[in-house]
């Protein structure tokens, strides 16, 4: 019996000791692990810890270096699943075997589905598949030396739960390609808003451009980046309790966004006109504020609406009949709010809005829908409208964003991914390098060399993305620009073996950096995919 007992006392702890491999955030359950590829499985556990890992009825032996880390390569699989995978006492569920795309670059690649429902609503609610799957990386950023892991994220399949978080572009190509292939489609998305190509590099690959990785040393302390956060927020507090306390609106006894406001005296202005929100010579910095009495059917009386406010630059609050029914903090989302039950009366109802200038042109966005709609009727809102100026502020305080800089997004994004196998590589960026596009394309071939090594694929394939076009056609040097900056991006598809270019300059929208036709392209980078892994 005391034999028993010890034996069991020491399954018991070895099996105990296997709780401490770890894998990272990746490897998790509901993966997507690339067909017909060596499949490579990595972690840490205690030095030296020894473990199995269980898989398609092998079992493979392991045991982890002096330092802890441990890797194994697994025989290539066919498409299918699911599977399950132990590793230790770490169970995987649900893996997929299919195709696995990497789709990066900046905040077209990045934008949801939430933000192209105005265009395909009905086919994006019409649609599930558990077989596409997407993996957000978390946007972190690390200027000392490339990362092992990135914080902690999870797989997850393209569900209406699910759905409106799967970048737009990844979700039409995913589609497209599955429809075709009919296995398991696994997007890694690795993306950031506003970033340039060259965060996306490493230091050794930006060797030959010098002036970027002297930017990045700046930032390499990061006690020092934390005391420019530290001051950033001091100073945005600050700008914003001055505002807010030198604005009338917020602090006269009837605000200017109640229903009983008398706005009498308030001239009126054309909401697109760019005579309101400056001083007659440069524009005015701080709060602007507009009002529009306007009439409603009887019908919608305390019935539910919507209210379309297109895109408007800076940030803006909005009140309906006093009511506060939603803000957003930046020029570029659709503003889509909510009108409660309740809310709406017969008869007159009150429109008031409250927008905040960074410094620049305070406006409404041109060609953007302006309306109330309810039960699939609607009411303008376009045309004349009240304005006052409320607070005028000098401009925001600048902002460092550090995601912009070279190399922080390498170490910290691509680099812990460095063992995964992709079919390929989706890449939809350069708006951030429109103003440096003399040495885009060399910068891009730098990058893609880098990631192959990371990879090690010398063959990975890339799609890249053109830019769409963009800008008012009287901006003859931004449009300018805009072509130039394509033809850099050509430049660099023709260096570059195993590269393609996917058309996009006709699906762009002058009036919005980020086009809703994501399908179109989605659908023509499916293609150049589907050719190229025949």
């Amino acid at each position: 019996m005391k034999h028993f007992i010890a034996a069991v006392i020491f399954l018991a702890a070895a099996f105990g000791s296997q709780a401490k491999v770890k894998l990272p955030s990746i490897l998790d359950d509901g993966m997507v692990i690339q067909r017909e590829r060596p499949i490579e499985i990595w972690g840490r556990a205690d030095a030296s810890e020894s473990f199995t890992i269980s898989w398609q009825g092998a079992a493979h032996h392991i045991t982890a270096g002096d330092d802890g880390r441990w890797q194994i390569t697994l025989p290539p699989c066919p498409a299918g699943g699911p599977y399950t995978m132990t590793i230790g006492d770490i169970v995987l569920e649900d893996i997929l075997i299919g195709d696995v795309f990497l789709c990066t670059g900046q905040s077209n690649m990045e934008l949801p589905i939430r933000r192209v429902t105005d265009m395909f609503a009905k086919e994006v609610a019409a649609y599930e598949n558990d077989k596409i799957r997407q993996y957000i990386v978390p946007d972190t950023f690390n200027f000392t030396a490339p990362q092992e892991d990135t914080p902690k994220s999870y797989w997850k399949g393209c569900t209406q739960e699910n759905v409106m978080e799967f970048s737009a572009l990844a979700y039409f190509y995913a589609k497209e390609i599955h429809s075709k292939t009919g296995v398991p489609v696994g997007i890694v998305n690795c993306c950031w808003g506003g970033t340039p190509v060259e965060a996306w590099t490493s230091e050794e690959a930006l060797k030959d451009f010098p002036r970027h990785i002297n930017e990045k040393r700046l930032y390499e302390d990061p006690a020092y980046c934390q005391r420019i956060k530290t001051l950033e927020g001091e100073n945005f507090h600050l700008w914003n309790t001055t505002l807010h306390a030198a604005d009338p609106g917020m602090q006269e006894d009837v605000k200017w966004y109640e229903e009983d406001y008398d706005d009498r005296t308030w001239p009126e202005t054309d909401m697109f006109s760019k005579d309101w929100g400056n001083d007659g010579l440069n524009p005015q910095g701080g709060s602007h504020w507009l009002r529009k009495d306007i009439q409603i059917p009887g019908k919608w009386a305390g019935k539910e609406a919507v209210i379309r406010l297109g895109c408007i630059v800076d940030a803006d609050s909005v009140y309906v009949n006093g009511r506060f029914v939603g803000t957003t903090g930046y020029q570029y989302p659709p503003r889509i709010y909510r009108i409660p039950e309740g809310v709406l009366k017969k008869g007159l109802n009150n429109i008031t809005v409250r927008i905040i200038s960074n410094g620049g042109q305070p406006r409404f966005v041109q060609e953007k829908p302006y309306k109330i709609i309810c039960e699939g009727e609607e009411v303008s809102l376009e045309g004349n409208w009240k304005y006052h100026l409320g607070a005028p502020m000098p401009a925001a305080p600048s902002m460092m964003f550090f995601c912009y800089k070279p190399v922080c997004l390498y170490n910290a994004m691509i680099h812990p991914l460095k063992n995964l196998k992709f079919t390929g590589v989706l890449w939809y960026q350069g708006e951030s390098n429109v103003d440096r596009r003399n040495e885009y394309a060399d910068l891009l071939t730098a990058m893609i060399g880098c990631w192959r090594g990371t990879f090690n694929d010398n063959d990975l394939p890339f799609y890249i993305v053109e830019l769409a076009d963009f800008l008012h056609k009287d901006d003859v040097s931004g449009r300018a620009a805009w072509a130039e900056m394509r033809i850099q991006q050509a430049k660099a598809a023709k260096m570059n073996r195993n590269t393609t270019l996917i058309k996009n300059s006709d699906l762009g929208e002058w009036n919005d950096i980020h086009p809703l036709d994501k399908k179109t392209l989605g659908r023509r980078a499916a293609e150049a995919t589907l050719k190229n892994m025949k």
